[in-house]
């Protein structure tokens, strides 16, 4: 198998929002599709001699590829809801190097027979399972959950390797009456995230604080609104009685974002805090959704840029039970290098992040493969990487 060094960072992000930023290094081995070792150019250098390909950062930062904990795939590169092909591939140029699946619910005809239902979230899972585009992994497979699903539908998905599931969008008349059916899901194993606010597409229903606790699902969807945002007081309950994670989007309500991010912050709740864009929606195909929300954020809240990638990176993983995420051994390699964007008047990706300018991604690696030089949607970065032997094919027309 091809080894991969990376060296030369100025900064390596861990994706670990205790220890964001890791302190003396500066070169990162990977060993096939595994991170193998972190830490300094002095103490792994034989490692990087050793290496088939070796990118000099060139003092720019390294970090752990984003995961879109709300990404809206159906099966394909391909997103009926705004008839676009190719937009997975086009998001790793965004930085994203893994997506979340909250429920192909923008499938054309989508069933809601119990048949139906598990059929679409096997076939998903298992069509993405051998499909990765432009080098992404997808998480697919969120069953729907319906009024349809028995107890015994919930050991069929688990026994077929379903571990994911939305509420929020089945036929029921009341959303309180799919207690049954989230319980059913997390006791087979099943991760289950919850619409929450207004309703967002027609047939769907707003779910209110009062119907969040009661369901008690794992991940509170879209918390600062999708895109309709619930009110502050009960948002305020879910923080403080529940242990849900705290999705904020891109599609979602700005203010809202920002006062539970600070709020999480300030009660040490910040592992709950996990991001995502729930694209394609409304809102439009968006390659740049999840790094917009880190800048945003970094820029209005005063909240170190490190961390908040951290809840982009780290603590989807460590939500969903992903082996990505973090620059550390043992985990898989999706990496992103990224620097100051041409222009900028800082001089590093955290520092434009804490302005809001969005940094220039000019690499993506993912399972270890160097995917894309440069990208086709960031800014041009300030500092360019330099890759031995070199890969010509891979670097962006528009740089």
């Amino acid at each position: 198998m091809a080894s991969l060094a990376i060296t030369n960072a100025g900064t390596v992000l861990s994706g670990d929002y205790m220890n964001p930023v890791l302190d003396g290094a500066d070169t990162v081995i990977v060993d096939g599709s595994v991170i193998v070792a972190v830490g300094s150019l002095e103490d792994l250098g034989t490692q990087v001699d050793d290496a088939d390909v070796t990118i000099d950062a060139r003092g720019t930062t390294v970090a752990p590829g984003l995961i879109d904990s709300h990404c809206h795939v159906v099966l394909g590169d391909y997103t009926p809801r705004q008839k676009t092909v190719d937009f997975l591939a086009s998001y790793v140029h965004g930085g994203i190097t893994s997506v979340v699946s909250p429920g192909e619910i923008h499938a054309q005809g989508r069933p809601h027979d119990a048949i139906g239902v598990k059929a679409l979230a096997i076939a998903a899972m298992s069509c993405f399972r051998n499909f990765h585009p432009g080098g992404m992994t997808v998480h697919a497979g969120a069953v729907v959950l319906e009024p349809t699903l028995t107890q015994q539908d919930f050991a069929d998905l688990q026994h077929a390797g379903v571990k994911l599931a939305k509420f929020g969008f089945g036929r029921y008349a009341d959303p309180a009456d799919g207690y049954d059916q989230v319980r059913w899901a997390q006791q087979h194993g099943i991760t289950v995230m919850c619409h929450s606010g207004g309703a967002s597409i027609p047939g769907s229903k707003p779910i209110t604080p009062d119907h969040l606790l009661h369901l008690a699902p794992d991940v509170c969807g879209h918390i600062n609104g999708g895109p309709t945002s619930l009110p502050a007081e009960g948002v305020d309950k879910i923080i403080d009685d529940t242990e849900m994670a705290l999705q904020l989007v891109q599609a979602g309500n700005l203010q809202s974002s920002l006062r539970i991010l600070q709020k999480a912050h300030s009660d040490n709740k910040f592992q709950r805090i996990v991001i995502g864009s729930d694209t394609p929606t409304g809102t439009g195909v968006m390659p740049l959704g999840v790094i917009k929300t880190i800048a945003e954020l970094s820029s209005f809240s005063g909240i170190d840029p490190a961390m908040i990638w951290a809840a982009a990176s780290g603590n989807n993983a460590r939500t969903w039970g992903l082996d990505s995420g973090f620059v550390r051994a043992g985990s898989v390699a999706d990496l992103v290098i990224l620097d100051a964007p041409w222009g900028s008047s800082k001089q590093d990706a955290l520092g434009a992040l804490s302005i809001g300018d969005i940094p220039g991604v000019t690499a993506v690696v993912t399972a270890g493969i160097v995917r894309n030089l440069t990208s086709r949607n960031t800014p041009r970065a300030a500092r360019l990487p330099s890759i031995s032997p070199e890969m010509t094919h891979l670097a962006s027309d528009g740089h």
